[in-house]
């Protein structure tokens, strides 16, 4: 009974009855206002310092605009694969890897995180939309078979080991769909320096679209590798 008199009361005031509650409301409305701004930008700051502190430093892989052949070790990744041109599926097939990821322990997270990488089996007469694209996370050596959480239909999840040994590299800097002339100067590389290529085109995406920011496609960083052997 009292509460349906107090609301009574309130609707009164906001109409006919008591015009000197108005300021009080109005204020109250300011105050809420301001808080929430100020809940806003402290969110905001955080965020930045937390990019700011956990970000890794990818100033080192800058030698790399320049094409380099390195010897690398077998790494354990864990996969998702998926069938489709990389620009529709892309999205969904890394948000299932990503969500496996973090689900697992003794995985590496922030900072010390690995840069996600993709291979694509394909010829280059494939048509993008029948690629097979087996995204993949790096993992440590002492992860063994876990319990995978169920992949949306069209893709699969597994531990897999790449296998490496000689492998040419290149930075790529800019949108994904203008590395065409980086691959190639890569693979021109190859060439000139008397080996072939013996494995699948593989990616490193050191930078992206970003999470909780945008970043200008033109400032995107991937390594653009390939396995290699000498011509024999």
């Amino acid at each position: 009974m009292h509460l349906f008199v107090l609301h009574l009361l309130l609707s009164s005031a906001k109409t006919t009855f008591s015009i000197s509650h108005f300021p009080i409301e109005e204020s109250l409305m300011n105050k809420k206002g301001l808080i929430t701004l100020l809940a806003a930008l402290i969110i905001i700051v955080a965020v930045i310092i937390f990019q700011k502190f956990t970000a890794p430093d990818l100033s080192s892989y800058l030698a790399l605009k320049d094409p380099a052949i390195s010897s690398m070790k077998p790494q354990k990744v864990l996969v998702v694969e998926a069938r489709g041109a990389p620009d529709k599926i892309a999205k969904q097939a890394f948000g299932q890897l990503f969500k496996a990821y973090y689900g697992l322990t003794g995985v590496p997270k922030g900072r010390g995180m690995p840069a996600p990488r993709g291979r694509w089996p394909i010829s280059d007469s494939v048509s993008p939309d029948q690629w097979i694209g087996i995204y993949a996370m790096p993992l440590p050596d002492t992860i063994k078979e876990v319990r995978f959480p169920e992949m949306p239909k069209g893709l699969t999840i597994k531990i897999a080991l790449w296998q490496y040994g000689e492998a040419a590299e290149i930075l790529h800097i800019g949108p994904y769909d203008k590395e065409a002339p980086t691959v190639e100067r890569l693979r021109k590389f190859i060439e000139e320096k008397g080996y072939v290529i013996a494995g699948e085109h593989e990616e490193e995406y050191l930078r992206g679209p970003g999470l909780f920011f945008k970043v200008k496609p033109s400032k995107y960083m991937t390594i653009i590798r390939y396995p290699v052997r000498k011509r024999p």
